[in-house]
Order: structure tokens, then C-alpha cells, then sequence
């Protein structure tokens, strides 16, 4: 029994074993890729004079980070291979006007483009985004959503076959079968985790070889980005445009409910509006919605009727976006939710959020929260309520949060504080599972893993050297079934 072999994440043979799973991993990728870069793409050269009358009206000029993914993204457009590329920014990064510069260039070479979002609301407000960009640029945007019935939507349809609306938004209705394009050159996903790769391929068969750009606002750890998107070339939007207003962070026990009450009321009156957000209650849906009803219930009794809306998962969708509306346009002045305000929803007069029992949220969608406020020209701040005692681990994760608003650096602490297991939670159920490897103590090994495969295959795209029959050894050993199919397909 004393001759137990060190199992540590450090020690040679596990990680030997690790590097061998993460390979396997990262070859069934890379052959996906490779599989997707052997399909024809479309060569789309604009000649840039859409972009300039957008760049040329900007108040302020693109950041560092934005200018290069924008060439990134269309060095990948005027290539002959399909793109398949991730762009990754922060909260407030500007990923909007890079995914609108990609649009432009498609309609430079002639061609269209759509921009997918999740949800009826965010469609529309990438709409309203938009629209004076477009107006700028003198090109045609138009929205399809399931609303659009009857002789309304055929008038759509027949406009976008004959191209005559060059760039569409609109939820995941455009995969409907009587949606065709006249020439659908590029499509840019927005919120990936919404869209699996089966509705990442849907999409691709909608015009002849699209490229596809997915837009994420989740800051992922480098090794989980390799995990998930190892597939795909990744932007990354890591400056934020001049004049973003930093959040004010602060920590407050429940206990002290009523000052912050006391402190809406004072910001409402001065025209402000706010988030209060309610805990994550343990699974059960039912409690979850009890906890808001309840609390909106106190805060309506608090600020006074009609000043307070209520939005939760267990909603009609109508009602939702009936409720999200009427705080959107300034109606309510205090909007109760459940998480489902997390993503993309723009309210810039919405200064203060407030969210209760803080310490039961993952760090990354604290992060994601918070960045519902400082979108105006207001200070924000950011309450993060707790329940005291609070547990070491509680403390520090608040507190990296009170520190930084820099969701890289807050998705890796959270990476090496809670492990892979919790961070991937349903959201990022993309993530492959490790049998060996551990992808916090190991994160440089993945990187070493997906270079390795690219390069293996740049050589040996169809694995008959004897590296490459190995590598087949090692997919079947591993069980990568996806790989062993590519590459009798390939």
C-alpha cells in the first residue's frame, strides 16, 4: 500500500495520461475544423467604403482590440475557407460594431447578412442599435421575428429573396423553412451557449457556404475556451471604448434592507431606474417564483404602486416582454427579476442594481449582472446583498468582485476557486467532461494539446504516418467516436 503512485496533477504520469485525453479531445476538434475548412467557402472582398462612412460618422475611434478583430474577421471572409470564428469581449467591450463591420463587408461584395439573437427583445434591440448605423451606411436593415404574420411577413420574404433587405435581424425564426436568401454570405450568432453546433450547421445551409461569426459576452477562462470552442478561431475584445463610467461595488448584509430601500427611493425620485435581482433559489422553480412575487410584493408596498415591475422564468413570454418593455421605455422605475435579466438587455438610464443573497451566484454571472448598469451617462452602482455569516470562500468571491471589473481576470479566479465542475453549470454545458485531466491545474497543457493537433494534421491530414496511425490508436483507446467518423468521412 506505501507504493501508491503520486496522483497529483503535477506528477509526470498523470500528467502524461492528461495530455494524451486532452489531445484526443483537441485532434477531434481540430479534424471538425479541418473537416469544415476543406468545405468551400466564398472569397467576400468589400472594398471597405460601407465601413468608412460608419467608421468616418463614429464620435470616437474603435479601440486597438476592435480594429484587429475586424481585420481578423475579414482576412477570414475574403479567404477561400469557411470561416467559423468566436468573438469573445467583456461586458461593454463594442463586439456590436465589429459584428456590424463583418455585416457591412458582405454587403459590400454584393452580398447579405443576418444577425441571430436569442430572444425577441434582443433582436429588437440590436435593431434599434443598429439603425442609425445602417442609416449611415445607406444599407437596408429589416427585422424577422415569429411575430411577423401574413401578408407583412410575405412582403419580408419576397424583399430578402430578391436581396433587396441586405441585412436581417432576427431571432432563430429565419431557420423557418420558407425563409430564403438571395445571397446569404455571413451570419453572426449572438450569445453562443443558446445555440448548439447542430443550429451552428442549420444556419450554414441557408446560403451557399456562410461563414459564421458567434458572439459571446461570457468571458471564458483560456482552457475552457479550448475545450468548447477548440473548433473555432477565437477575437478577443479585451479594451473597453473610452467613456465607459467604472461600477461602484459594495458588500452589505441583508440585515440593512430597508437603507437600501430607503436609498431607491431617493435615486427613483431623482429619475433614476433599478434592478433588483432575487437569489437563486435551489432548484425548484415554484420557490423561485415565491421569492419574487415576494419581494416585489414589499418593494410595491415600499415606492408605491406602479412603480415597480416583476419579470421571472415562470412568465408567459408575452408578459415578459410585455414587463421588460414598460422599464425599457421608463414606466416602471424598478424592475424585480429572476436571472433572466442576465443577458444583453440595455437600459442605460438604469443605474443601480441590487442583488440579494449575492453569495449564491457563480462570480462570471455577478459579473454578467453587474454589467446590466454603467451603460449611461450616470455613476452606477452595484449592491451586492449578503446573508451574514458569510463563508471564507463567499467572502472572497464578493470581494473579487468589489476589486476587478475585468471579467477575464474574474472568470479565471472563479476557474481556480470553484473548479471546472461548478463553472460549467447549465449555461456552458458545451464542455467536455475530463476523466484525468484537470483543466484548472492543467490549463497550459490544453494549449500545448490543441497546437499539437493543428500542426499534426497541417502534416498528416489524413493520419497514415506513423504519428498519425498512433493518434488513431489513441482516439479509439479514448473513445473520441465523433473523430473516428471525421476521419473516415475525411
Amino acid at each position: 500500500p506505501n507504493d501508491m503512485a503520486d496522483l497529483s496533477a503535477a506528477a509526470p504520469a498523470r500528467a502524461r495520461l492528461a495530455y494524451d485525453e486532452l489531445l484526443a479531445h483537441q485532434l477531434t476538434l481540430a479534424l471538425a475544423r479541418a473537416k469544415d475548412r476543406r468545405k468551400a467557402g466564398r472569397k467576400t472582398v468589400g472594398d471597405g467604403q460601407l465601413q468608412q462612412r460608419v467608421l468616418g460618422a463614429l464620435p470616437y475611434a474603435p479601440t486597438g482590440a476592435q480594429t484587429r478583430a475586424i481585420a481578423e474577421i475579414a482576412k477570414d471572409m475574403a479567404s477561400g475557407a469557411r470561416m467559423n470564428r468566436l468573438l469573445q469581449g467583456d461586458v461593454g467591450a463594442g463586439k456590436t460594431l465589429v459584428a456590424f463591420m463583418a455585416l457591412l463587408r458582405a454587403v459590400e461584395a454584393g452580398g447579405q447578412g443576418v444577425l441571430m439573437a436569442p430572444t425577441e427583445i434582443l433582436a429588437r434591440q440590436h435593431l434599434e442599435g443598429l439603425r442609425p448605423l445602417a442609416e449611415q451606411a445607406g444599407v437596408v436593415l429589416e427585422l424577422l421575428t415569429g411575430r411577423d404574420k401574413g401578408p407583412e411577413r410575405r412582403a419580408k420574404l419576397s424583399a430578402l429573396e430578391s436581396g433587396a433587405i441586405q441585412i436581417l435581424v432576427g431571432t432563430h425564426a429565419v431557420f423557418q423553412a420558407d425563409v430564403a436568401f438571395g445571397d446569404l454570405r455571413l451570419a453572426v450568432v449572438d450569445e453562443q451557449h443558446r445555440f448548439g453546433v447542430r443550429q451552428r450547421l442549420e444556419l450554414g445551409k441557408k446560403g451557399q457556404a456562410v461563414d459564421v461569426l458567434v458572439m459571446t459576452a461570457t468571458p471564458i477562462p483560456r482552457s475552457l475556451a479550448l475545450a468548447q470552442y477548440g473548433d473555432m478561431d477565437v477575437s478577443v475584445l479585451d479594451e473597453k471604448p473610452p467613456g465607459r463610467k467604472p461600477i461602484r461595488t459594495a458588500l452589505i448584509a441583508t440585515d440593512r434592507m430597508e437603507e437600501v430601500v430607503t436609498r431607491l427611493r431617493a435615486a427613483i425620485s431623482e429619475g433614476r431606474q433599478c434592478y433588483w435581482v432575487c437569489p437563486l433559489v435551489e432548484e425548484s422553480e415554484v420557490s423561485d417564483l415565491i421569492a419574487a412575487e415576494a419581494r416585489f410584493k414589499h418593494l410595491r408596498a415600499a415606492l408605491g404602486e406602479g412603480v415597480v415591475g416583476l419579470v421571472h422564468g415562470q412568465m408567459p413570454p408575452a408578459d415578459k416582454d410585455a414587463a421588460m418593455r414598460a422599464f425599457q421605455q421608463g414606466q416602471t422605475k424598478l424592475l424585480v427579476a429572476t436571472t433572466v435579466i442576465e443577458v444583453g438587455v440595455d437600459v442605460p438610464n438604469a443605474s443601480i442594481i441590487v442583488i440579494e443573497r449575492a453569495e449564491s451566484f457563480g462570480l462570471a454571472q455577478l459579473h454578467q449582472l453587474r454589467g446590466r448598469v454603467g451603460r449611461g451617462q450616470a455613476a452606477s452602482t452595484c449592491l451586492l446583498m449578503y446573508q451574514a455569516p458569510l463563508s471564507e470562500s463567499g467572502r472572497q468571491r464578493l470581494e473579487v468582485l468589489r476589486e476587478s471589473e475585468d471579467g477575464f481576470v474574474i472568470a479565471e479566479t472563479d476557474l481556480k476557486m470553484r473548479g471546472t465542475g461548478d463553472l460549467i453549470g447549465t449555461a456552458q454545458s458545451g464542455v467536455p467532461r475530463f476523466r484525468v485531466a484537470d483543466l484548472e491545474k492543467q490549463a497550459a497543457l490544453m494549449q500545448v494539446a490543441q497546437s499539437d493537433a493543428r500542426a499534426l494534421l497541417a502534416v498528416d491530414p489524413d493520419l497514415t504516418t506513423p504519428r498519425g496511425k498512433a493518434a488513431r490508436l489513441l482516439l479509439w483507446l479514448m473513445r473520441q467516436d465523433e473523430a473516428i467518423r471525421l476521419i473516415s468521412v475525411g
